[in-house]
């Protein structure tokens, strides 16, 4: 229920051509308390008059020679983009009535009138107004705190994904500058692969949990400085199908898409990855796109077993090949994509390397 007081501090617009009309209406409102009352002899303004001061309610004649009643309301709705016309409308033509209710008014008084009518009707009017007001202002206080909330799950999602990657990179020092370019890369790539915000921002929390496997893989073997022996190759490999485990079975999309992610990224177009030897888009999209940005930063990364590539070898290595990498091994759309954008990767390794 609205408070008395509040209904008679509600602000009113009388619109009438007619001088008289607007004093009879001021009078009988005034002596039954309201007092922010504004009236207006111009239709045509009554736009901009709502516009600054946002009426609680509009009594607005129908019949005026320079813009009729239907006119100002149609000019009204581009206000009220909620769809709720704060309007009684007046007339003495019974026609009318029905036709200013089909147009979005949610009143009539009619003419001549009767004082008991018109302060009914107004009164009963602002009370709609005034619920309505606090209802919006009270949803709209929930969708900010849904928003809050959410935020905080997700800013909660984030915080476990990246204990999680920390937990990988902790046994592989050389890693950590390396996942925080990862995410970088996928992100700024899939935008440029033309990609929608949502995938676009799972990628970004998702593709640096891409290695997580490595967590189970022996440190005589994750830190060996020369190749790997047969048997080794073999355990190493297994870290893709463990990170996929790790994360598998979630209820989070930035987890079900590294999920995917760590199972794939070692595949290759041509078929000749692992662990499953998928080919082409058996493969899904978001691997392929890690399996390049994941082959650049490690071109770029000092290793054990190599020294760091500048970018315009790296470059060339993905583009033209070097016997272990091979331009086949790429999807050709995301390849020449990365040919023709290769300045972001360089821009994005110069950003995020100490």
């Amino acid at each position: 229920m609205i408070d008395q007081s509040a209904i008679l501090e509600a602000s009113i617009l009388i619109v009438d051509d007619l001088e008289v009309n607007i004093k009879l209406l001021e009078h009988i409102l005034h002596n039954a308390g309201y007092h922010n009352i504004t009236s207006t002899m111009v239709p045509a303004g009554v736009h901009e008059l709502h516009r600054a001061n946002n009426y609680d309610l509009i009594l607005l004649d129908m019949q005026m020679p320079s813009m009729d009643g239907m006119e100002v309301m149609a000019s009204l709705k581009t206000i009220e983009t909620g769809d709720y016309l704060p309007v009684i409308v007046i007339t003495a033509q019974p026609g009318h009535k029905l036709h200013a209710l089909q147009a979005g008014a949610k009143d009539f008084i009619s003419k001549p009138f009767e004082m008991a009518e018109v302060l009914a009707r107004v009164h009963n009017m602002l009370e709609v107004r005034l619920l309505h007001s606090a209802l919006q202002q009270h949803n709209h206080l929930l969708e900010q705190r849904v928003k809050e909330r959410t935020l905080d799950l997700q800013e909660s999602y984030l915080e476990t994904l990246f204990t999680m990657t920390r937990a990988a990179e902790h046994k592989d020092e050389d890693t950590g500058a390396h996942v925080k370019r990862i995410s970088y890369y996928c992100r700024e790539f899939s935008a440029l692969l033309g990609q929608d915000k949502p995938f676009v921002e799972q990628i970004f929390f998702a593709s640096p949990m891409h290695d997580i496997g490595k967590i189970g893989i022996p440190d005589h073997i994750l830190l060996k400085p020369e190749g790997f022996n047969a048997d080794e190759w073999e355990i190493m490999k297994g870290h893709a199908a463990m990170g996929a485990e790790i994360l598998g079975n979630s209820h989070s999309p930035y987890l079900q898409m590294g999920a995917v992610i760590a199972l794939n990224h070692h595949e290759r177009w041509d078929g000749g990855g692992y662990p499953s030897g998928k080919r082409g888009e058996e493969i899904p999209l978001s691997a392929r796109i890690m399996n390049i940005c994941d082959v650049y930063d490690a071109l770029r990364s000092k290793r054990p077993y190599k020294a760091a590539f500048e970018h315009s070898t790296a470059v060339e290595i993905i583009s033209k090949g070097d016997g272990r990498t091979q331009p086949g091994h790429f999807e050709p759309a995301i390849l020449d994509a990365f040919i023709k954008n290769h300045k972001v990767f360089e821009d994005v390794y110069a950003e995020y390397t100490e």
